[in-house]
This record gives C-alpha cells, structure tokens and sequence, in this order.
C-alpha cells in the first residue's frame, strides 16, 4: 500500500509517518529522496514511479510530500493523509527547528504557504498538533486488510 502523508513544512508529516511506520511497517521516503535512485532526476522519478507501482500491491511504502508537485507521483489508489496545523503552531516548530531563530523571510514563506494543500481531495485529514494517530494507524490496518 503507498501512503501519501502530505502537508505543510512542521505540521507533524514526519511524525506520524513514522508512526505509521511503526504500526504498519514499511519505507518512509521523504520530500525528494528519490533522487537517490539514478544519476538524472529524470531516471530517478522514473524508478521512484515504479518503486510506488511496485508497493501499491507489496509492502507498505510512506510517501512524505512537502511540496504541491509531489502529490502527482502518487499512483491511483494511494491514500492521501493531510496533515494540518495553525500557522503559529508551524511558526514555533520552525523556530524550534532553526535553533530558537525564525528570520522574518522564512515566517513570510510560512504565512504564504499556509493552506496550501487544503483544496485537494484526501482519504484522511489529520491534526497534527493533537491528532489521535493510533485511531488512524487502526483505520489504515483495516483498509490494509481488505
């Protein structure tokens, strides 16, 4: 099964994929690690498709997508999660994350990147500030299971 975790940079992606990861089992790969996989981006996205294809009827496969272009990689059939979080929680985890140091070019990226995914269309909405994702780990075992 391929499962797009999708949302914001510092809404809570990387947690709860890894949460999913640990009741699911499966590769987390995040944002473009893909590139990894040949010397041209072309190549790569190419084997990466195939790597996704490959998952949607093998083992688990966690796709953690930052950016609006990635969701197209996505093959038909993938669960799309949204991870979502209000802009001051995402401010203060940036902060957190730049040692305690948030430049006003970087909180204006923040503010005009807020929202950004929230027009598409997902299987699965999740808070990432005060989610429940055990709840949602059950639900993906149950749809695992059929």
């Amino acid at each position: 099964m391929v499962i797009g975790v999708i949302g914001e940079n510092c809404s809570g992606k990387s947690t709860l994929a890894e949460k999913i990861r640990q009741s699911l089992g499966g590769e987390i790969v995040s944002g473009k690690d893909y590139l990894r996989l040949a010397k041209s981006e072309s190549e790569a996205e190419c084997s990466f498709r195939e790597k996704l294809r490959q998952a949607a009827a093998g083992e688990n496969l966690i796709y953690v997508i930052a950016e609006p272009e990635q969701v197209n990689l996505l093959p038909g059939g993938a669960v799309k999660i949204l991870v979502s979080a209000d802009l001051d929680t995402i401010k203060e985890r940036f902060r957190t994350r730049m040692h305690g140091n948030l430049p006003a070019p970087v909180a204006q990226m923040l503010e005009k990147k807020h929202g950004m995914f929230d027009g598409g269309t997902y299987d699965y909405r999740f808070d990432g500030v005060s989610g429940d994702a055990a709840s949602l780990c059950a639900e993906l075992k149950k749809l695992r299971g059929a």
